[in-house]
């Protein structure tokens, strides 16, 4: 039987080229040091951070994420009221006490709203223009006739809902004792208002408590006209102006009434 031979030259694995042979060894020392530093940057974070703490890893589930507008489309569900109260303001007539509250975590300071609520129903161009009626905030819930919601638009849509009143979670609404204000108008208005958001804000909350003051839906008067207060502004001016007051130059402004609403 013969003996086999060694295995010749050709049965050995080829020699890469020098070349290649160093394109490989510059790519795996790139990637060395590559996660050398990532290692390094994670070190230097760990030791930045107090004992105890977490990475920030600020997340939101899909309800919880801000909407375009800055704003959360749900909410707790639970409020915090505004701590303090105003003066009684208005002339003479019936006081109906309110208190302000605000959906908890939706970045929105209760007494901030508060102070606009009271800056709306404390003018003389609002509802206490009548010389009628006056107004005045308090803290306690067991001393109010009623509440001034702002909620998000899921959280204000089930709350209406409870009245029997659909939103579909785009317009504010008014239940006996309870004004709900819709988060998303109240960031951002309504499209094609033609007025700047503080107006809008203004009529929304005239035309909501209007509507706990017992006063119904008003049509646009014509062309050019300021809208009514009681006017649905939300959903369009139908050629009227936008327009946050009742009473203009002295003079309460209305439109015909649109009644059962």
């Amino acid at each position: 039987m013969a003996t086999p031979s060694p295995p010749g030259p050709s049965a050995r694995p080829p020699r890469r080229p020098s070349g290649v042979r160093r394109r490989r060894r510059a790519r795996w020392l790139g990637l060395v040091l590559l996660l050398a530093a990532a290692a390094s940057v994670a070190l230097v974070q760990a030791a930045e951070r107090p004992a105890g703490t977490a990475p920030d890893r600020t997340s939101y589930g899909a309800a919880e994420r801000p909407q375009p507008g800055g704003y959360p489309r749900t909410g707790a569900g639970s409020f915090v009221t505004a701590t303090g109260g105003t003066d009684v303001r208005g002339g003479d007539g019936p006081l109906r006490r309110y208190r302000v509250a605000v959906e908890r975590d939706i970045g929105q300071d209760a007494g901030a709203f508060a102070a606009t609520v009271d800056g709306v129903l404390g003018d003389s161009r609002s509802w206490i223009g009548s010389g009628e009626l006056r107004v005045q905030r308090v803290e306690d819930a067991d001393l109010a006739d009623f509440t001034v919601y702002l909620a998000t638009p899921e959280t204000s849509e089930r709350m209406c809902a409870e009245g029997g009143l659909s939103t579909e979670g785009y317009t504010s609404c008014r239940l006996p004792g309870q004004v709900i204000i819709n988060l998303a108008r109240w960031m951002e208005g309504v499209p094609d208002y033609g007025a700047p958001l503080a107006v809008y804000r203004s009529y929304v909350i005239n035309h909501e408590v209007g509507h706990e003051f017992g006063e119904w839906h008003e049509d646009c008067p014509g062309p050019g006209s300021p809208a009514p207060v009681m006017q649905q502004q939300t959903y369009g001016l139908d050629g009227c102006v936008a327009n946050p007051w009742l009473y203009l130059d002295g003079r309460r402004y209305a439109g015909e009434l649109v009644p059962g609403t």
